[in-house]
């Protein structure tokens, strides 16, 4: 047993123990409750880890394939044979009582409590009563309860318990196929939408501009941050009183040069239709050259009304809207990580990435219904490396690169991908992703590649190759470093000298260090 499994023993709680020491109780918890200490010895149906890092411990089967596994700070998790997961105990106690005082608890996963009392009865009525066609389960109940130590709950207030217990699956507890890295489906009832818990500090410092304290309305435009999410706010609550702190606004969001809050935020005053703000608009358009670009087309100083509000109209139709469910999910994963809710965004960028494998239409151009655009999966590839999440990066990355359909592209795409594997310690694979591109590009007729040699392409190919040469080496395979070091130097021989000098450095360190391990 690790040092990790006894550390999760102790955290558990005395029911476990109880069941670990005592045959006949473990035999109850097994038969009729399906809760097998046993099968815990045959593992997961598949290989599976947590998304967000923490360390799991199996302790427990039953008969459909399912597992429990208790998490690091002694959550009860179940994950079924079919992909779905959830969190149905705070700890193993909680999630015993749970299982035994609801036997079907499975049919009750979705159940709100606000479903009320009678429903609640009856759905658990309906379903111990089809068990007791097949076996008994009162005694049974009974007789563990006691023995574990248990109160005597109602269904009502079990079925309560494990409703919250789900509810807190997402975003700490989503459990991923560790080969795949696709996510495990909540069991659960549907978490809220994204916007919301992103959206929800934004909504109260609305509420404190609107409330007319002049330190807040200092405190919210001096953070960045909350300068942002204030503005999401106003951009679906659009208050008529809202002009002299849209204003306020705007004209500190000028310091982040261009983003897409300050033209929101030119839009929201804009729409207003007040000439008087042409002048403010003008001056946050030219703060840099950047705003000045971004904030084009706008009226000229004593243009009309019409004029500037048919401006502003044009931009919220074709940028922004009222409904936040509109946006696309990258707003709002940017905004959760400029919060620190690193997991919410995570677990949202990973969801949109198993839609995108499951189901490729989703990348269909609107003008070209016939083509895909990659261009969501490069966003994506992008957003896990910002969340330091590169084996999500690479699971984009290596679907982006399948999809490019230019030569050029596709040499590209796949150098990125061999950069990833070689950082995740996948390095076989990617030995084997830059083997393929030397064919590619010693084979290939394609005019976009006829001169990658003396273009960036040349000096990025022969810098992976050393820096893949070095990791090699440094994982004790020096045959295999030594090899690829000969391909690394034949690209560097074809470079240009000029592009060669920027890589020598890296080529003697790489070459140094083969010898020191062969």
């Amino acid at each position: 047993m690790s040092v990790l499994t006894v550390t999760f023993c102790d955290m558990t709680d005395h029911a476990l123990r109880l069941l670990r020491q005592q045959p006949r109780l473990a035999e109850l918890a097994a038969f009729p409750f399906n809760f097998d200490l046993g099968r815990a010895a045959h593992g997961h149906v598949e290989e599976v880890r947590l998304a967000s890092g923490g360390p799991l411990e199996t302790v427990a089967g039953d008969d459909t394939g399912g597992t429990y596994f208790v998490c690091a700070d002694g959550s009860m998790l179940y994950a079924d044979s079919e992909g779905g997961a959830g969190i149905i105990g705070s700890s193993v106690d909680e999630a015993l009582e749970i299982m035994i005082g609801l036997p079907g608890w499975h049919d009750y996963t979705r159940l709100s409590p606000d479903a009320g009392e009678e429903r609640i009865l009856a759905c658990v009525a309906e379903t111990e009563e089809e068990m007791r066609e097949y076996h008994g389960i009162d005694e049974e109940r009974a007789e563990l309860r006691a023995a574990l130590g248990f109160p005597d709950r109602t269904a009502v207030e079990l079925v309560g318990m494990l409703h919250a217990a789900l509810l807190r699956t997402e975003p700490d507890f989503v459990l991923l196929n560790a080969d795949e890295g696709c996510a495990y489906e909540l069991i659960g009832p549907p978490d809220p939408p994204l916007w919301e818990p992103v959206l929800a500090a934004g909504r109260a410092d609305l509420g404190l501009l609107r409330a007319g304290d002049r330190a807040a309305w200092d405190a919210v435009a001096d953070d960045p941050v909350r300068r942002r999410l204030a503005l999401r706010a106003a951009q679906f609550s659009r208050a008529e009183g809202d002009l002299e702190l849209l204003r306020h606004l705007l004209r500190h969001e000028a310091k982040s040069s261009m983003t897409d809050e300050l033209r929101l935020a030119a839009v929201l005053v804009g729409l207003r239709g007040d000439t008087g703000d042409l002048p403010l608009l003008h001056e946050v358009r030219e703060t840099t050259y950047d705003t000045w670009c971004g904030l084009g087309g706008m009226p000229e100083p004593g243009a009309s009304s019409d004029a500037l509000r048919e401006w502003a109209k044009e931009l919220d139709g074709s940028q922004f809207g009222t409904d936040p469910a509109d946006e696309p999910v990258g707003r709002w994963t940017d905004l959760a990580r400029d919060q620190g809710m690193t997991e919410l965004a995570r677990v949202a960028l990973i969801r949109s990435l198993d839609e995108i494998v499951m189901d490729q239409s989703r990348l269909r151009r609107p003008d070209a219904p016939q083509r895909l655009t990659t261009a969501p999966l490069r966003a994506l590839a992008h957003d896990f490396e910002g969340l330091g999440d590169r084996i999500q990066a690479l699971r984009a990355q290596r679907l982006y690169a399948a999809l490019r359909e230019g030569a050029w592209d596709r040499v590209v795409a796949r150098l990125d991908q061999a950069r990833l594997e070689r950082a995740v310690g996948q390095l076989p694979e990617a030995v084997r992703t830059l083997a393929s591109l030397r064919e590619t590009l010693a084979a290939s007729e394609d005019d976009s590649l006829r001169n990658w040699r003396c273009g960036s392409l040349g000096r990025f190919m022969a810098k992976e190759h050393y820096r893949l040469t070095r990791a090699l080496a440094d994982a004790g395979q020096p045959e295999e470093a030594r090899t690829l070091l000969t391909a690394a130097d034949a690209i560097l021989g074809e470079l240009p000298e000029n592009a060669a000098k920027t890589v020598r450095e890296l080529a003697e360190g790489a070459v140094a260090r083969v010898r020191e391990v062969s």
